[in-house]
């Protein structure tokens, strides 16, 4: 009889991955950088661990969206006081934080829970080229290879 294994905490390799945003979409780039850094990826995949890798993304003022959803999608927010509703569109939120449009597209493809939470503190995502994470030789991860290997 096969018995499961769990990989232990210590076992588990965590890579740094290097993906660049521009000309990239929105949805498509938030799928597969949710499926690695819940570690799906990997042949250790656990549902209810953390086995996935870190991400830095680069360049996220240059992610595009298709069809009229630069002038019609929302982002809400809310202060927690009465009134406290903003609304913002895509355009003027990519203006002003683009860094939120992707971190809030990828985190709610992640589990709502403490395991999400966790899983999120893993990503980095930087509006320019620039990043701090040089040090931890981060892979290049290509979005185009890695949907054609589906």
């Amino acid at each position: 009889m096969n018995k499961t294994t769990i990989p232990s905490i210590d076992s588990i390799d965590r890579q740094w991955y290097l993906v660049d945003a521009e000309n990239q979409t929105l949805g498509r780039l938030a799928t597969e950088v949710a499926s690695v850094l819940r570690g799906k990826n990997k042949p250790s995949f656990t549902p209810h661990l953390d086995t996935g890798d870190f991400v830095v993304i680069i360049n996220a003022d240059k992610i595009i969206v298709s069809g009229n959803k630069a002038q019609q999608k929302l982002y809400r927010r809310h202060s927690g006081r009465p009134g406290g509703m903003k609304v913002e569109t895509f355009q003027a939120l990519k203006e002003r934080l683009p860094e939120r449009i992707v971190e809030k597209a990828i985190k709610g493809m992640l589990p709502h829970n403490a395991l999400g939470r966790q899983l999120f503190r893993k990503l980095k995502v930087y509006r320019g080229s620039a990043h701090p994470h040089a040090a931890q030789n981060p892979k290049a991860f290509n979005l185009d290879s890695a949907a054609l290997s589906k």
